[in-house]
Order: structure tokens, then sequence, then C-alpha cells
């Protein structure tokens, strides 16, 4: 099984800013960021507050196989000053099917370091067997700075370390 970015769009990931890399025993595979941090309070801008990334994975499935993504686990650095929230928010589905997942984690300061979340898919969505099929990840930070004072930011950068989302696949004979 292979994966691969064919399409980045959003203000959290300009061209050649996301990469996807399997885990190299068919389970799955991780997606890693370079460029993706929202800020908001002392000197950040208004746009600054939502960033998002919207990729297209696409991924090689081998002939009499399909698999669904069966978990989820995003993990980022923030920096959030007392009084500002935060929101990470992601949708994935497979190109073709209405069938879309959606994982909100809420954050609320004072807050600084790694933070993690897991979503596990109450319903298993298979892609078309024995095939390629582009699964679309839609991936938002947002920051609301509420009444805190200084700047809070809230980032997905690899760059951070253990910084990362895992996407884990179900596999299953057509």
């Amino acid at each position: 099984m292979t994966v691969e970015v064919i399409a980045a769009s959003g203000s959290g990931c300009a061209p050649g800013t996301a990469s996807v890399v399997s885990n190299g025993d068919d389970t799955g595979f991780r997606v890693r960021y370079r460029d993706f941090v929202a800020e908001a309070g002392d000197g950040a801008a208004l746009i600054d507050r939502r960033k998002n990334c919207q990729l297209g994975v696409l991924v090689s499935i081998p002939d009499g196989w399909t698999i669904a993504i069966a978990s989820a686990n995003y993990r980022g650095k923030a920096s959030l000053r007392s009084g500002a929230t935060a929101l990470q928010r992601t949708s994935y589905y497979w190109q073709g099917s209405s069938a879309t997942q959606r994982k909100d984690a809420a954050f609320a300061g004072p807050l600084n370091g790694l933070w993690t979340t897991w979503d596990v898919a109450p319903v298993l969505t298979y892609a078309e067997c024995g095939s390629q099929s582009v699964l679309n990840v839609n991936t938002e930070l947002r920051i609301d700075p509420g009444t805190s004072t200084g700047l809070s930011t809230m980032s997905m950068n690899a760059t951070e370390g253990d910084v990362d989302t895992l996407f884990n696949f179900s596999l299953s004979h057509c």
C-alpha cells in the first residue's frame, strides 16, 4: 500500500509544507505539517486566528483488499494564555463517498506544551476494493483570545518534535 499527497491547499499548508509517510506495515500513515500555526492576541492579525489545511491523499490499495480509517491521533503544541480558547477540527472522507468523519477538540488556557486527541470512527467506511482512492483530510486550528492578554498559539508543526497526525487503517478482504 502506498500513500501520496496529490493536493494541498489552505492557509495552514502552502504548497510543499505537508507530507504523508506510510507506517511501512500497511497499518496507516502519518501527516506531517511544516507551517501550520494559528495565533491570536498581541501582534497577531485577525486572519491568523483560523488556519486550515485541505489535503488530497492518494491511497493505492492492493488487489483483493479494501481499507477504512479506523482511528486518528492528532498531536500538536499550544501556548494558550489564561482566558483564551482553541479548537482543533478534522474531517475526512473517501472521494465519492457521502460518509464524512469529523472530530472536534476544544482547549482552554492556560495551556503550555504538547496536546493530543484521539478519534475512533463510529462506523467504518471502506474505500473501493483494490483501487486507488483519494482520502480528503481537512484540518483546522482556531484560537479565540477571549479575555487573555499576550499572544496565544496553537500548531501542528512536525519541526516541534513528536507532532503529527496518525491515521490507522482497518484492512478487509474484498
